[in-house]
């Protein structure tokens, strides 16, 4: 694989998005976004000629170019895509969110066409870019998935929001896994391997893994429940015993069951409604509440379908507090 491009940007790149009161559309316009690049942002040209190697446990490895890829029925999903914080500081709270509409190739249609051994578990996915991070060289950057998670709804996307990829968002093609945190979407795509065990390198052994409570390490895949508040926005002025209407978004892999509100710090709740959940789309959650004297602080905590509660601490999903002023 030739390297067709250049660095825009050498090593590590961010950019802070939206702030949760600023969370206000459904889809999160592009600028809005999370921009997070381990090893640098990639400027390509002529990407309809970038190519795409399938290799590993397949009957038939092959190549496919983006141009090739936009031949083929394009699929569109909607999807929250949030940032699993820094892999240096995995158990700081993030809120760093938003709610994209992708649009691209199903992976599933076309490994298919490439035919995967039945040896297969995972998708190694690997970026173009390559370089060090926190102090290690790291290689390409190199991502895994299990393989029973393809048949969903992943894609081979090269349109974010209706227009094509922008450079930091990984032009001209990136790997999207809904309901997965997106270190696990590798931008600049240009390689999957078909494999019986997990992907080496850092960013699957060293980085992105959470300790579990048997002492086991399990991969940061899957989005823990979590929502956030919008509506009041931080350090607003309230007047006590006006009726406010409380409202924010709630996601996860898992789906959402529950939100729900406390103003007095956690020590009581009451439950919010919620609207109909769409696919891995976030899902607003409203709540009337009661402006009482002494409140300083609302906090929203969601609650997944299997029962898993958004906690207090010490977690990347953790509790998001509003401050606010009673007057």
């Amino acid at each position: 694989m030739a390297d067709d491009f250049t660095y825009k940007v050498r090593g590590f790149f961010g950019r802070i998005p939206s702030e949760p009161h600023l969370l206000t559309d459904r889809i999160t316009p592009v600028e809005g976004c999370i921009v997070l690049c381990h090893l640098g942002v990639l400027d390509v040209t002529h990407g309809d000629d970038w190519t795409l190697e399938i290799a590993g446990l397949v009957e038939t490895p092959s190549s496919f170019s983006v141009g090739q890829l936009k031949s083929l029925p394009k699929t569109e999903v909607v999807s929250v895509h949030q940032c699993a914080g820094s892999p240096l500081a995995p158990d700081k709270p993030t809120q760093r969110v938003c709610n994209v509409r992708w649009a691209g190739v199903r992976l599933d249609h076309v490994l298919g066409s490439a035919g995967v051994a039945r040896s297969a578990n995972f998708v190694w996915s690997q970026g173009a870019d390559s370089g060090d991070f926190g102090g290690i060289a790291c290689g390409h950057y190199i991502k895994d998935l299990p393989l029973s998670r393809i048949s969903d709804d992943v894609l081979l996307a090269y349109e974010m929001n209706g227009a094509p990829l922008l450079p930091e968002h990984g032009y001209p093609l990136r790997l999207v896994v809904p309901g997965f945190y997106g270190t696990n979407s590798v931008k600049w795509l240009r390689k999957l391997e078909l494999r019986s065990e997990r992907a080496p390198g850092v960013f699957t052994t060293t980085w992105y893994n959470d300790l579990a409570p048997d002492g086991s390490t399990q991969p940061v895949w899957a989005i823990a429940p979590q929502s956030v508040i919008v509506a009041p926005k931080p350090n607003r002025q309230l007047r006590r015993d006006e009726v406010l209407q409380v409202w924010g978004w709630a996601w996860g892999d898992d789906g959402i069951a529950a939100v729900e509100l406390s103003a007095d710090e956690g020590r009581s709740w009451q439950g919010c409604r919620l609207e109909k959940v769409s696919g891995r789309s976030w899902t607003k959650f409203t709540c009337d509440w009661i402006v009482k004297e002494g409140c300083c602080g609302l906090l929203s905590r969601a609650i997944s379908r299997s029962g898993e509660n958004q906690p207090a601490g010490g977690r990347r999903n953790a509790i998001y507090r509003v401050p606010v002023l009673v007057v």
